[in-house]
């Protein structure tokens, strides 16, 4: 029953991790793009609606769910059969706080300083906000993507050698 718990922990870790390095890198080689192209009042105000938009149940869900499901799958893994993948789950864990580091103390104070600006239409130099924001945004959210893609790795390597040791 344990070898099951555990099994069903990590799958739900893997896929976690999966879905939140697979938002950072869809923004890297997406999202932001497309913005870059943008004029810079287009640019503000797009992106601020992608901020407002982020914020719901889905995006929390896999936000945390990639913390807490990796640490239970940790903590299921500590002792026994769960030690091969123990130390690859750790892993996985430390590097996402890394990224939860990077989110919490680059791209939500950059997100938070756009929202601030005010409206899009409204603010008289979109350039000077844009300027603030863009390069160090898209620098930490890069930083982020490597990172979080890092721990899903990890946590993909930790899935085959929990398999090992099941079989």
């Amino acid at each position: 029953m344990l070898d099951q718990f555990r099994g069903v922990s990590l799958v739900a870790a893997t896929i976690a991790m999966g879905l939140s390095a697979g938002l950072y890198y869809a923004y890297s080689c997406s999202v932001m793009l497309g913005l870059g192209r943008a004029d810079d009042r287009t640019f503000v105000d797009g992106m601020q609606k992608i901020n407002a938009a982020i914020l719901n149940g889905w995006f929390f869900l896999t936000f945390a769910g990639a913390l807490v499901l990796t640490a239970v799958a940790a903590l299921l893994h500590f002792r026994g059969d769960g030690r091969a993948a123990f130390g690859w789950i750790v892993a996985a864990l430390v590097l996402y706080v890394i990224v939860l580091i990077i989110t919490m103390g680059f791209n939500v104070p950059l997100n938070n300083e756009l929202e601030a600006a005010g409206d899009a239409a409204r603010i008289a130099d979109p350039s000077a906000v844009r300027e603030r924001f863009e390069t160090a945004w898209v620098r930490w959210n890069l930083a982020r993507t490597v990172v979080c893609t890092a721990a899903f790795g990890c946590l993909t390597w930790a899935l085959v050698l929990h398999g090992r040791v099941v079989n």
